[in-house]
């Protein structure tokens, strides 16, 4: 380590579900040197998501390694609500179980009706989802429980991570947010919670402020290394799945908890999340569908069509939804086909299905107060013109790309190394020194008519389409 962390470099690591990253910066946020290391996903059943952890640790020493310098510090973003159990002795006990993983509805029930629904989100700022840790605590108690008796240590998977690089059991808020036994209000373990569910207090690691630790969940991660470190703008990711989230000034819930509410990477602060299952995601599919198709080609034959295309409508549910409708038996449709529509049109019509879905969490985002002027989008769709022109003018707010758009998360994990070890005096320092903004994407005007209209269609889909599920 270098005796002056105002001049080594900052180093973020982002343990994701498909491979680690790693991204060194400097002070002023140039980014001097990325290495990534890709590790498998296992699905033992159908619905099932695990992963070994021990490579995670192996994934990150060989991508800190691969950058080739000496960091002032390392901060940690990575995959939340995955569960990692420990023995006495820091042992993993079986293959983590993560945030995709689906086996847990019964487990999701039975947590609503032991807290209560309407407690539950007040709490914690969201109901019971199959992703979140809560409910597989409570499945691996039902299911495997000789594995459960040994547990005496429940840990993120960046947490374990940092686990073996420091020896410490330790998370943040913002990660600790997505476990579904925490006081997002009061941003500590809940004990009502915990009581209700039989959890002991003693499995789960001290929490500190993410600028203390040095590290937050990939989404409060993601939207710091983005410049979200105050309410004002949003953030918009256009990965596999999508986001648009809103720091907040106070904690504020969705009664129906249709938004997850979590604690933000600053002190003090509080993020309100919308979440859609597939969007780049949509784009991947309808590519492997048409025969493996570049996206440049899919793209420019949809910017032959004009917006709406013709009445073309896409409900992007390939995956089920979670944002607004907690719905895992929801599936996807094209709506409005005619002889005239080709693969540009259903292109079009499946970047427009994603903005609309957008469209959605902003709307809901707006119920809790929210005031956006301006988006700050990420993630691999982002790299796409029309898209962020799609998204601009449903969304009717610019979208601004950062220089560090890529690798957010990991970006911000690097914003918060530097922030604990004292190279910034807080995020706000850090932002202000390193985010930079290289394009702007503004609304289209004469889209704008065509697109409200749109999105008054779209509203109207999922419940016509809703009693065909299933058969």
């Amino acid at each position: 380590m270098s005796d002056d962390p105002r001049s080594a470099p900052l180093v973020g690591l982002d343990v994701g579900t498909s491979g680690t990253k790693a991204v060194a910066i400097t002070r002023t946020g140039e980014v001097l040197a990325t290495a990534e290391r890709r590790y498998p996903l296992s699905t033992p059943q159908p619905g099932w998501a695990e992963q070994e952890p021990d490579d995670w640790w192996r994934a990150a020493q060989e991508a800190l390694a691969a950058l080739g310098l000496q960091p002032a510090a390392v901060g940690l973003s990575g995959q939340m609500h995955g569960l990692v159990a420990l023995d006495e002795r820091d042992r993993v006990l079986r293959p983590a179980i993560l945030w995709n993983d689906q086996r847990t509805a019964a487990e999701c029930a039975e947590i609503e009706e032991l807290v209560g629904f309407e407690r539950l989100v007040e709490l914690t700022g969201n109901r019971a989802l199959a992703g979140f840790t809560a409910p597989k605590l409570l499945w691996l108690r039902r299911h495997e429980p000789e594995t459960f008796a040994r547990i005496r240590h429940v840990l993120l998977p960046k947490d374990y991570v940092r686990l073996r690089m420091t020896g410490e059991r330790a998370i943040d808020t913002a990660d600790a947010s997505g476990t579904l036994l925490f006081d997002v209000r009061d941003r500590r373990w809940s004990e009502e919670v915990l009581d209700a569910l039989e959890i002991p207090a003693t499995w789960l690691p001290p929490v500190s402020e993410s600028t203390e630790a040095g590290g937050a969940g990939d989404q409060a991660a993601g939207a710091l290394g983005v410049g979200i470190d105050r309410p004002g703008a949003l953030s918009i990711v256009l990965g596999t799945s999508g986001v648009a989230l809103a720091a907040l000034p106070g904690y504020r819930h969705d009664p129906q908890a249709r938004l997850h509410v979590f604690c933000h990477a600053v002190p003090g602060t509080w993020q309100a999340m919308g979440v859609m299952l597939s969007a780049a995601g949509s784009m991947s599919w309808l590519r492997d569908v048409l025969g493996g198709l570049d996206y440049g080609t899919l793209e420019r034959e949809a910017a032959g069509w004009d917006p709406g295309a013709e009445g073309l409508l896409f409900a992007p549910y390939l995956a089920g939804e979670r944002t607004p409708h907690a719905d895992p038996n929801a599936r996807g449709a094209f709506a409005g086909l005619s002889l005239r529509h080709d693969r540009g049109a259903m292109a079009r019509a499946v970047l427009e299905g994603v903005a609309y879905g957008l469209r959605d969490s902003l709307e809901l985002l707006r119920e809790l107060g929210v005031d956006a002027k301006v988006g700050r989008i990420s993630g691999g769709g982002a790299r796409s013109e029309l898209w962020r022109r799609i998204v601009a003018s449903v969304l009717g707010i610019p979208l601004e790309r950062t220089a560090a758009a890529g690798e957010s998360a990991a970006f911000g994990a690097a914003l918060l190394a530097g922030v604990a070890s004292g190279a910034f005096a807080d995020a706000a320092e850090a932002v202000s020194a390193c985010v930079r903004v290289v394009d702007r994407t503004d609304p289209e005007p004469a889209w704008a008519a065509t697109y409200e209209a749109g999105y008054d269609r779209f509203r109207r889909l999922y419940p016509a389409l809703r009693p065909l599920e299933g058969e």
